[in-house]
């Protein structure tokens, strides 16, 4: 192989991600070229749609995708929360780079103990933090990192919820008047996907792109995604799923958040994995 197109979005988090995407890829395959072809995708263009609102899974994800069936890109780098359940027909996930840190931060102005107005666009982040700030309100929040920091800095909320993993990728330790105070998993459970870099492509260059990718996290987030096909998940919806260890992490708005138990194989056998945490969870059809 001696050249590999990436198609990313545009942001500077998914840029920084492509080219970890790139390094992992011009490891495996000595002498090819990596190139990234940049796309605009509508939920980059429509910055005042509401995710919850308008549907956020897709809205970042279909224009590469379209760059992979077009054959104008060999492989399209997703952050593998915004990824839909399934892939457009022709198309594979053929895995992931290791998983970085997948805790939220809560950034909250400076000095504030409890902050009363919380800007976050995800019922996720949402219900969750209520359990925390249970006196708090909340507003939605749109923009690629930076922005959101400085929109918090500036006054317009008092707090906000983001990705340790994104803040990592993009060499963001700190803010100006700001405070960021890292959430466990058992009290804040990462949406689907968080913190994993996903590899799409044409269905017939899976195997290929598959073998130079991290099984472990593979296997975390087949459980994770199967979870989330099973329930229809989507940014309407207040579910997560965090697979950690021998057991996953699992927050829904009727059960709250629990933790079950893994079974040996379940990254195997994930829709079977799936089922049987629903029904002890009782939330099976």
């Amino acid at each position: 192989m001696n050249r590999i197109v990436l198609a990313t979005r545009k942001s500077p988090l998914a840029l920084a991600q492509a080219e970890l995407a790139a390094a992992r890829l011009r490891a495996a395959f000595p002498g090819a070229g990596c190139e990234l072809l940049r796309v605009v995708t509508t939920g980059d263009r429509k910055l005042e749609w509401s995710l919850e609102k308008q549907g956020g899974k897709g809205l970042f994800t279909a224009e590469l995708e379209q760059a992979l069936l077009r054959g104008g890109a060999d492989v399209a780098v997703h952050s593998a929360k915004d990824l839909p359940s399934e892939p457009a027909g022709g198309l594979a996930i053929a895995g992931y780079l290791p998983r970085e840190d997948p805790r939220d931060v809560l950034v909250v102005r400076a000095g504030l103990e409890a902050p009363r107005i919380i800007a976050t666009s995800s019922p996720r982040r949402r219900l969750q933090i209520a359990l925390r700030y249970p006196e708090s309100s909340f507003v939605e929040i749109r923009g690629n990192v930076d922005t959101r920091l400085k929109k918090v800095a500036s006054g317009a909320a008092e707090a906000t919820v983001l990705a340790a993993a994104g803040l990592k990728r993009l060499g963001i330790a700190g803010w100006p008047d700001l405070e960021f105070r890292p959430i466990p998993v058992d009290e804040m459970v990462p949406a689907v996907g968080q913190a994993a870099i996903a590899f799409e492509c044409r269905a017939e260059k899976e195997a290929l792109f598959a073998a130079v990718l991290d099984g472990p996290t593979g296997r975390q987030l087949a459980v994770e995604r199967a979870l989330q096909l099973r329930l229809g998940g989507g940014c309407q919806l207040a579910f997560a799923a965090h697979v950690a260890g021998d057991a996953v992490h699992v927050f829904h708005e009727k059960t709250g958040r629990r933790c079950v138990p893994l079974e040996p194989g379940d990254g195997e056998r994930p829709g079977d994995a799936a089922d049987r945490i629903l029904r002890e969870l009782g939330l099976s059809a």
